[in-house]
């Protein structure tokens, strides 16, 4: 429903060798925020990616919202989608 904040979560497995250092998450619009976790991700450890969207100023429809992580990984950006379905 428009008004309601979208809550996604987006794991991350360290499948490497290396500590995972996660250097920025930065939501595609200000509707779009996400916190990264503050500490290095050992090998083997899984950590979440919380964004929420705020719905308040979509219009009804379908719509996608883009979160960029920025890390220590080949390639260094990796981009997650979060789609929902707004009804008015």
């Amino acid at each position: 429903m428009k008004g309601r904040v979208i809550e996604a979560k987006f794991s991350i497995k360290n499948e490497g060798k290396n500590p995972l250092i996660i250097g920025d998450v930065r939501g595609s619009c200000s509707c779009t925020v996400a916190s990264k976790p503050t500490e290095p991700i050992q090998p083997g450890d899984t950590k979440e990616i919380i964004a929420t969207v705020n719905t308040d100023k979509m219009s009804a429809g379908e719509r996608s919202k883009t979160v960029r992580i920025i890390a220590n990984t080949e390639p260094s950006v990796t981009i997650v989608t979060i789609k929902a379905k707004i009804k008015i």
